[in-house]
């Protein structure tokens, strides 16, 4: 069955509904919530991502116009978590994800796929403070955690369906404050803290544009985070502006931080200009930072 893409419509749109993987992660309940606030009806998969007749019947029963998958295995507390439990990781981010998009392409449904932009790290082109960022169509170099191999693998398998849109994102932040998987909240908690400027998501700014991005049933693979890079340092410089005047934290080294973690991380930046292209009016990392998330939360807490 055809499938209508970037940016193409065979014939005019039907009205918009949703099929949205992932209801007890993060972004996922993000994207309902928009969906309600918006008027865009929508329903949540009841099927696991590796069982093929059940999202066909998730299909059947909404008949949506398009399919998000922000589901998968990220692990708990956090990554490291994928180490020991590799089949687990596999089963949900690999064979889960390859299912949902060869299902969607049988129906004709583009299929938003929230993957990460943790598959790169700084390298001898690519190097930091170069301002240099990798693009969409580099090839992933960042192999020191299982959950990215498995990211990286899916991705690579995902460019031979066209239905596919895949998002990159990285570090992502929110201006919920409380949520433990906000990387604001995360690094506010550590005992110490690496200092490296990354590419990061806002996605206040972003899951809106993913919406938009569906409506124009763009596909293909694109970073999804806001131009620029951010360090550790200055998040919390601006935490403690906006926020906490109190707050404090301490730095270690990458070789210091290797000692208390099993899998090492990414570091990167990502260039975003194809991004920027489509949507001009995205913000640089920090003035997204500041207009989304630390501006609404210094007013909450004045008032």
């Amino acid at each position: 069955m055809g499938v209508a893409t970037n940016g193409s419509s065979a014939e005019p749109a039907p009205a918009l509904k949703f099929l949205i993987y992932g209801r007890t992660g993060w972004i996922g309940g993000l994207l309902g919530k928009l969906c309600a606030e918006r008027g865009i009806p929508f329903a949540y998969g009841a099927g696991r991502l590796e069982n093929r007749a059940q999202l066909e019947a998730d299909i059947d029963e909404v008949a949506p116009t398009h399919v998000f998958n922000a589901a998968g295995v990220t692990g708990r507390p956090n990554v490291d978590w994928c180490e020991t439990h590799r089949v687990e990781t596999i089963r949900a981010n690999v064979c889960g994800t390859l299912t949902l998009a060869d299902v969607c392409r049988g129906r004709g449904l583009v299929l938003i796929n929230y993957a990460t932009g943790c598959i790169f790290e700084y390298d001898a082109g690519h190097q930091l403070g170069s301002g240099v960022g990798f693009k969409e169509e580099d090839t992933p170099n960042f192999v020191g955690s299982f959950y990215s191999k498995t990211k990286a693998m899916v991705e690579e398998l995902l460019k031979n369906y066209e239905n596919v849109c895949t998002l990159r994102v990285r570090m992502p932040i929110s201006s919920d404050l409380s949520n433990p998987r906000n990387f604001i909240t995360k690094i506010t908690r550590y005992d110490r803290v690496v200092d490296i400027p990354n590419s990061m998501t806002i996605l206040d700014e972003l899951l809106p544009i993913s919406i938009e991005m569906a409506k124009r049933n763009l596909t293909g693979i694109w970073n999804f985070t806001n131009p620029g890079v951010v360090s550790h340092n200055e998040i919390l410089e601006m935490y403690r502006d906006y926020i906490d005047p109190n707050f404090s934290w301490k730095n270690f080294t990458l070789e210091e931080q290797c000692k208390v973690i099993v899998a090492p991380r990414s570091n990167n930046e990502l260039d975003c200009n194809k991004l920027k292209t489509e949507f001009p009016e995205l913000l640089s990392i920090k003035e997204s930072l500041i207009k989304y998330v630390f501006k609404p939360n210094q007013k909450a807490s004045k008032a």
